[in-house]
């Protein structure tokens, strides 16, 4: 899952490189779109968006990575978000919570995420590296989760598997997203109610 990143309570320099970040993201996007991965450069994105190769670098190691959406920042926010959840609700209701709050910063971008699901379905070998930073993203959460659960083997557990649920849960309501003009936190609220019942199967149509 990536990860939207909030520019509320920044400074205008943060705000700029943010911005820039966006650019270069909408840039690459774009252009692979159009192009195909192997028919675009760094160089091809960054002109498009009037910066150097290497100011291209200072946010991105490669083509690829621009094409993710991926933020440390973001990470750290989603994480920040979940410590501000009260102790008392349960592992998987403040995922819940914070998940549904980072629907809403995904359907804010709806046209550019569709963008980004296209270009992961032409090109296939996008989804090794969105699965390889996807799992340290989820390690740092998880993490994160076993921080609210009681200490040991047995938390610890919990945390894993609660968070792996959640991420797919939001994974799955993410892709339907991609196919119906549905707010999307209404349909990452629709897939958490069915985990939380237990995954009870669909009654037979009338």
């Amino acid at each position: 899952m990536t990860i939207v990143e909030s520019t509320e309570e920044l400074g205008r320099r943060d705000r700029k490189k943010l911005e820039t970040r966006a650019a270069l993201e909408r840039a690459a996007l774009t252009l692979v779109a159009e192009r195909g991965l192997a028919g675009v450069t760094v160089e091809d994105i960054a002109e498009a968006v009037d910066v150097s190769s290497r100011t291209f670098f200072n946010y991105f190691p490669s083509k690829e990575d621009a094409l993710l959406g991926r933020s440390p920042r973001a990470e750290a926010e989603l994480i920040e978000r979940l410590a501000r959840v009260p102790a008392e609700m349960s592992a998987l209701a403040a995922l819940r919570l914070v998940l549904l709050d980072e629907a809403e910063r995904v359907q804010e971008r709806r046209e550019e995420w569709l963008l980004r699901l296209k270009v992961f379905e032409q090109n296939p070998s996008l989804l090794l590296k969105l699965f390889s930073g996807g799992a340290e993203a989820e390690r740092r959460l998880v993490a994160a989760v076993a921080g609210r659960l009681p200490e040991g083997p047995s938390g610890t557990a919990h945390a894993e598997l609660v968070t792996a649920v959640a991420l797919t849960a939001f994974r799955v309501a993410v892709l339907r997203w991609s196919t119906v003009d549905i707010p999307l936190a209404g349909l990452v609220d629709e897939v958490f109610s069915q985990v939380a019942e237990g995954l009870p199967d669909p009654n037979p149509p009338a």
